[in-house]
């Protein structure tokens, strides 16, 4: 049995303009989890762990620090996560996939987009 992977639509690849309706189709479309880098260059902040406490208020589900040493129980992959790559990355044991453009760019919009990497995976 496989185990289940999430997938988290990156905001930095939505449009700020629309950005609650566009989180909104996201988690309409099956996202696990929405993708908020906050050292992306429209949130940068410095000594981001001051700010910990006032993201958990906010209602983050869970906080990680790239510059921390610490056990992995899943790998998450953030940046070129499309339809053409998800498979590949989970098959190297990836569990979480941050994907931006793939989603929010999509032709077809974000429920096609939420749908094409769904489909990668299953095939």
């Amino acid at each position: 049995m496989m185990t289940s992977i999430a997938l988290a639509p990156s905001i930095l690849s939505a449009d700020f303009g629309h950005l609650g309706e566009q989180v909104a189709e996201v988690e309409a479309a099956g996202a696990d989890r929405i993708h908020v880098d906050v050292m992306d260059g429209h949130l940068m902040i410095a000594e981001p762990d001051r700010y910990l406490e006032a993201f958990a208020d906010a209602g983050a589900d869970g906080l990680t620090n790239p510059d921390r040493v610490r056990p992995v129980c899943e790998l998450e992959v953030d940046g070129g996560i499309h339809p053409e790559t998800a498979r590949r990355v989970v098959d190297a044991g990836a569990r979480i996939l941050a994907a931006g453009s793939a989603v929010f760019e999509d032709a077809g919009g974000v429920r096609a987009g939420m749908q094409r990497l769904r489909a990668s995976l299953a095939g």
